[in-house]
């Protein structure tokens, strides 16, 4: 017997695992996104240590993201501008 725990993709984020064995099947309810698969899959430490459950839908690996997360991200970089050119002028004194 070979004792194991399992968690979210939420609550491995950060985290990294000597080895992983991974599900990204398609769930029962709700579905995966290319973020719930990034940070599955990007848990192990490399390649030779994660394994995959069980079969899995190619096509999860062509879709894009949504529209919702593509805006957040344009927010972001605004936001990321904005921080920059304010830390440059209070760092020269203006």
């Amino acid at each position: 017997m070979t004792s194991a725990y399992a968690f979210t993709d939420y609550r491995s984020q950060g985290q990294t695992l000597p080895y992983v064995i991974v599900d990204i099947a398609k769930p029962p309810s709700g579905g995966l996104n290319l973020f719930n698969l990034y940070v599955a899959l990007s848990r192990s430490s490399s390649r030779q240590t994660i394994r995959l459950l069980r079969e899995f839908d190619n096509a999860i690996f062509l879709c894009s993201h949504t529209p919702e997360l593509l805006a957040e991200d344009d927010h972001l970089a605004v936001l990321d501008k904005e921080t920059i050119t304010w830390w440059t002028r209070m760092m020269s004194g203006q």
